[in-house]
C-alpha cells in the first residue's frame, strides 16, 4: 500500500472531483461533452507515456510541446500533398523520433544537462517554425479529420488507441527487462553501467520513443481539425510534465508508472470543465492546477527526505 500512496491519493482526488460533479454538475456526464474532453486529452496522454519513461529515467524533455508543432504541420502538408491516413501516421511518428534522436544524441552521446538541450531545441524548433509558417494555417482534406472515419466513430478510434498505448506501455514498464532498465538507469545510472548495463544507449532510446509517441500524437489532434495550427503544440510540456508528477512519477528519477500519470491528466484535465459547470470564474483554473502541481511537488520532497533518513 505504502509502494503506491502517491497513485492512489491522487485517484481519491480524482474521484472526490467526479463525485461531486455527479452531485452538482451532472451535466458533465453527458455522453457526448464526456467523449469530446476525453478526445482533447487523448494526444496529452500519448505524449505522457513518453514523457514517464524519460523523466523515469532521470531525465526530461521540454522541447515536446515544439516537436508536437513541427510534426503536426508536417502531417498536415503530406496530407495536404493527398498522402493517405496510413502514410501520414508513420511519417508522422518518424518526424517526430527524429526530432526525439537529436535531443537523445546530445545528451547521450554528449552527456548533456537534458534540461539546457531541449530547452534550446524548444527554442529553436519554435522560431524555426514561425520563421517557415509565418502564422499560415494549413488546410487539411476531408479524408483526414477524423481519420476518415466521421466524427464518432473518429472520436472513439483516438481515444481507445490513447488508452491502448496506456495498457501497453505500463505492462512493459513492469514487465519486460527494457522497463526495469529505464527504472536501474534511473536509480543509480553508474550502477547500471557497472552491472553490464548500457545507461546511455537506454537514454537516448526513450527520448527517441518519447519523439515517436509525439509525433502520433501529433497526428491525433490534426484529425480533430479541419485546419493545423503552426503552434499547436504551444504550453503542452508543461501540461505533460505536471500530469507525470502530479501522477507519482519521481522528478528525481527511478520512481513512478504510467497509471499515476493517467490518473495525474484527467484530475488536471477535469479542473476547467468542472469550474465551467460549477459556474466558477474560469481564472482559477490554472491557480487550481498550480496548487496541485505545488502539492505534488512538495510531497514528492517529503518524501525522498524521509526515505533519506532511513
Amino acid at each position: 500500500m505504502k509502494t503506491y500512496f502517491r497513485e492512489l491519493s491522487v485517484a481519491a482526488a480524482l474521484g472526490v472531483v467526479l463525485l461531486a460533479l455527479a452531485v452538482f454538475a451532472p451535466a458533465f456526464y453527458q455522453p457526448q461533452p464526456l467523449l469530446s474532453l476525453l478526445t482533447r486529452e487523448a494526444p496529452t496522454l500519448v505524449v505522457a507515456c513518453g514523457m514517464a519513461l524519460v523523466i523515469i529515467s532521470r531525465q526530461i524533455d521540454i522541447s515536446v510541446g515544439s516537436q508536437f508543432s513541427v510534426c503536426s504541420v508536417c502531417a498536415g502538408l503530406l496530407a495536404a500533398r493527398g498522402w493517405p491516413i496510413y502514410l501520414v501516421l508513420p511519417a508522422s511518428a518518424a518526424c517526430g523520433a527524429f526530432l526525439g534522436a537529436i535531443n537523445g544524441a546530445l545528451v547521450a552521446g554528449l552527456r548533456l544537462p537534458s534540461i539546457v538541450v531541449t530547452l534550446a531545441t524548444m527554442v529553436t524548433l519554435r522560431q524555426g517554425l514561425n520563421l517557415v509558417r509565418q502564422g499560415e494555417f494549413v488546410n487539411l482534406p476531408d479524408g483526414i479529420q477524423w481519420l476518415g472515419l466521421g466524427q464518432t466513430a473518429g472520436q472513439w478510434l483516438i481515444v481507445l488507441t490513447a488508452l491502448g498505448l496506456l495498457v501497453a506501455f505500463g505492462l512493459a514498464l513492469r514487465h519486460l527487462a527494457a522497463g526495469r532498465l529505464v527504472y536501474a538507469i534511473g536509480s543509480d545510472a553508474e550502477a547500471a553501467r557497472l552491472a553490464g548495463l548500457r545507461p546511455q544507449l537506454s537514454t537516448f532510446l526513450v527520448f527517441v520513443l518519447l519523439g515517436a509517441l509525439t509525433g502520433l500524437a501529433a497526428l491525433l489532434n490534426v484529425a480533430q481539425s479541419p485546419q493545423v495550427q503552426p503552434l499547436s503544440g504551444s504550453g503542452l510540456e508543461l501540461k505533460v510534465i505536471a500530469a507525470v508528477v502530479v501522477g507519482g512519477v519521481a522528478i528525481s528519477g527511478g520512481r513512478g508508472n504510467l497509471w499515476g500519470a493517467f490518473a495525474g491528466l484527467l484530475l488536471l484535465a477535469c479542473v476547467a470543465p468542472a469550474l465551467t459547470h460549477l459556474h466558477v470564474e474560469a481564472y482559477w483554473e490554472k491557480a487550481i492546477q498550480g496548487a496541485i502541481i505545488l502539492l505534488a511537488v512538495v510531497a514528492d520532497g517529503l518524501r525522498s527526505r524521509k526515505g533519506g533518513h532511513r
